[in-house]
């Protein structure tokens, strides 16, 4: 009898010890990968690394804070059983609250600026929340989003305005989750870290864990048109009013110093301004090189770490954060008609315009 003997194969992979079944969609948070982008780290001659947070099971880095912001309204009894969160959200953390609050059982509502992405307001919407998409208009303002999200609140039983801007359960979230990942995944050799900041909660607690185990790792802030950190930082604190422009990110940026923020600034070593002309360029850069589908949070992230490399010299290791995916962004970002409206068309190469596939 013919016996049909199968190649030995040799795996190329390992599972870590660690890998479990999550029970739940909120165990799935956390322990994303670091990914190496190579061709951005063969110009810098230093290891670019991206926290991809896009593989959270909500899509984004906002999984984190959501999480720990219902989860400190529970440990303070503000939140019981049957109850609803209301949150003001330029998007993700009101996505990421919607899968937990389907995990938990609660209701959610969402004020947001009426000036994101549709695919963001239909998504929330299929999830369950309760979506008002108000006019965006200033902090000061008390029409502003975070004020009618904390007023609906106020009116309801069982109810918690979460806060997130201003909450430093945000923060916690990545003094206790992300900046501990980091340092473990890089084996503690890790130069700088740099990202965008719109509460804060990412940039504070990434920066302030690190600091704490290395002094001399460098944070910078990466700040887009439109918003006042760059100047504040570049002044020793002392601009905080000179707000001009707007950007095509969506989510960060800011005209204050939220609480999250206000923690740790002064760990902050240095701040970098990003135009929209280098992450849209960059949006298209990752897709072609590294396979990345990324919304321009994280381009922006991804070119202030190439900055960063290029200031503190090559050999290091610079990490920064994939925030999510470019689903939540493609009708604008892969848009030709809407490039040509923000007048971007020509930030991006030749060769990278063929994956510009919407009209």
């Amino acid at each position: 009898m013919f016996t049909c003997r199968l190649p030995r194969l040799t795996r190329h992979y390992s599972v870590a010890s660690s890998l479990k079944v999550a029970n739940s969609f909120i165990d799935a948070i956390g322990n994303t990968p670091l990914i190496r982008l190579k061709r951005l780290s063969e110009e810098t001659g230093s290891d670019i690394l991206g926290k991809a947070e896009f593989m959270n099971p909500g899509g984004s880095v906002k999984d984190r804070a959501a999480l720990f912001v219902v989860k400190e309204a529970e440990e303070r009894g503000k939140l019981k059983e049957g109850g609803t969160v209301v949150e003001g959200t330029a998007g993700n953390t009101g996505i990421g609250l919607a899968h937990v609050c389907r995990s938990k059982g609660y209701k959610c509502v969402i004020y947001m600026p009426n000036t994101q992405s549709q695919e963001k307001i239909d998504l929330l919407r299929m999830l369950g929340a309760e979506v008002y998409p108000v006019p965006a208009v200033a902090f000061e303002n008390p029409e502003n989003y975070n004020h009618q999200a904390r007023r609906h609140a106020e009116k309801l039983p069982n109810a918690v305005w979460t806060n997130q801007f201003d909450n430093i359960a945000n923060r916690r979230a990545h003094l206790e989750t992300t900046g501990p990942e980091i340092w473990e995944q890089t084996g503690g050799l890790v130069d700088g870290f740099t990202c965008s900041t719109g509460t804060g909660g990412t940039l504070a607690g990434v920066t302030r864990f690190l600091k704490e185990k290395n002094p001399k790792i460098k944070s910078f802030i990466a700040d887009p048109p439109g918003s006042v950190l760059y100047n504040y930082f570049k002044s020793g604190g002392k601009v905080l009013n000179e707000r001009s422009g707007s950007s095509i990110t969506e989510g960060i940026g800011q005209g204050r110093v939220t609480t999250n923020l206000q923690q740790d600034v002064e760990l902050i070593d240095d701040a970098l301004y990003i135009s929209d002309e280098k992450s849209i360029e960059m949006v298209y850069r990752l897709l072609d090189e590294e396979g990345l589908y990324v919304g321009a949070s994280t381009a922006l992230n991804v070119v202030a770490a190439a900055e960063m490399a290029k200031i503190l010299g090559p050999g290091k290791k610079i990490v920064t954060v994939l925030c999510d995916g470019a689903y939540r962004y493609q009708s604008r970002l892969f848009s030709r008609q809407w490039l040509k409206s923000k007048d971007l068309l020509h930030a991006i190469p030749e060769h990278l315009q063929k994956y510009i596939v919407l009209p």
